[in-house]
């Protein structure tokens, strides 16, 4: 088997070069560092992760726990965090959580003492109990948590603004029958995106009623029924804004198996931007959340965390959000200069930006 020696004599660096590849790559210039990886895997070196543990402390591994693995919203999570864990030198040990506090606790008990820190997606009210077995001063990042601020690494998604101004477009177009089909209960995005639809028309002074909130649980399916159950009930919305684009999708069949046309008889809009989004017929307008690049940011944040232990200083952040019209919602793509809005009319949030595709 190949040596840390013959790496060092391939790549044409010293023995402690390729060391510190393998313990801390932001010691070692990017290029010299994939120099080092590209020799070790012609030579076929396997780094002894056990000895490399016990002699910096480090497992060299991270730990990821979210509420689901499956549709693409988690998949392109996964892809940001494990493409940025990769470039420094890390893997990457993923756990879901889709069975409620029980699970998120189990994964984080199987997982102490086999990585370095954690990253966990909760976006559930009880965060803070789902991880206060941790030891203190455990490199964590919460992603999507409602906790205040100091408390741990927390990331959240601009979800009240980017709802806010969807309806406020929506409006815009001259909807006033406005329904949303929100997320699971208990969950702070979806009370997130439920409040800023509810600000948006109270705002434009359009009422608003419980008959066009329907329940959803962010499935495909949940979002065919409440749409299904919609154009049952009075009123008949005249749009549609769900809130995560499996909804929407969801909305889109159950439009087409009841012969209503999007967006000529109901306009439908969804809240994410997953890859699928602009493939649908038609494609679907959604508020945009850059979702790898949030695993990326969340993976940064941890990694610096691991790395200045003690003097890490915890923060929160919001993540932003944008609008991409597509021609779901009916609108022709607006031009790159700001229009006056019409009288009477409630002009588009700009304080959030507008991505015509």
């Amino acid at each position: 088997m190949a040596t840390i020696k013959d790496v060092a004599r391939e790549a044409g660096v010293s023995v402690a070069t390729v060391s510190r590849v393998y313990n801390d790559t932001d010691l070692v210039k990017e290029k010299t560092a994939l120099r080092v990886q590209e020799a070790a895997l012609r030579l076929g070196y396997v780094p002894h992760g056990g000895a490399r543990s016990l002699s910096t402390s480090r497992t060299h591994t991270l730990g990821v726990v979210l509420p689901d693995l499956y549709g693409e919203f988690f998949s392109e999570v996964i892809r940001g965090i494990d493409q940025t864990a990769q470039r420094h030198g890390f893997h990457l040990l993923i756990s879901s959580s889709h069975e409620g506090r029980p699970a998120v606790e189990a994964a984080l008990r199987s997982m102490r003492g086999r990585v370095d820190g954690l990253i966990v997606m909760w976006p559930e009210m009880d965060a803070e109990i789902a991880v206060r077995n941790l030891p203190a001063g455990f490199p964590l990042v919460l992603v999507s948590a409602p906790l205040g601020p100091g408390i741990f690494d927390v990331i959240t998604i601009a979800n009240y603004d980017g709802a806010h101004a969807m309806v406020r477009h929506l409006i815009e177009l001259g909807h006033r029958r406005i329904a949303i089909i929100k997320g699971a209960e208990g969950n702070y995005d979806a009370a997130e995106r439920l409040r800023g639809y509810r600000a948006a028309l109270e705002e434009a002074g359009v009422s608003s009623t419980p008959a066009l909130e329907a329940a959803g649980d962010f499935s495909e399916s949940s979002g065919f029924r409440a749409t299904r159950d919609l154009l049952q009930g009075t009123p008949v919305p005249t749009a549609i804004f769900a809130a995560n684009d499996s909804m929407a999708i969801g909305a889109l069949s159950a439009l087409r198996e009841a012969g209503r046309r999007v967006p000529d008889d109901v306009a439908v809009a969804g809240f994410d931007d997953i890859p699928l989004a602009r493939f649908l017929d038609p494609p679907l307008s959604s508020v945009h959340v850059d979702i790898s690049a949030l695993g990326e940011r969340a993976t940064l944040r941890l990694l610096e965390a691991v790395r200045d232990k003690a003097a890490h200083v915890r923060r929160t952040e919001t993540f932003p959000t944008t609008l991409v019209l597509r021609r779901s919602c009916g609108a022709a793509a607006p031009s790159s200069r700001p229009t006056a809005p019409r009288a009477g009319s409630v002009p588009i949030d700009t304080s959030l930006p507008v991505r015509p595709i």
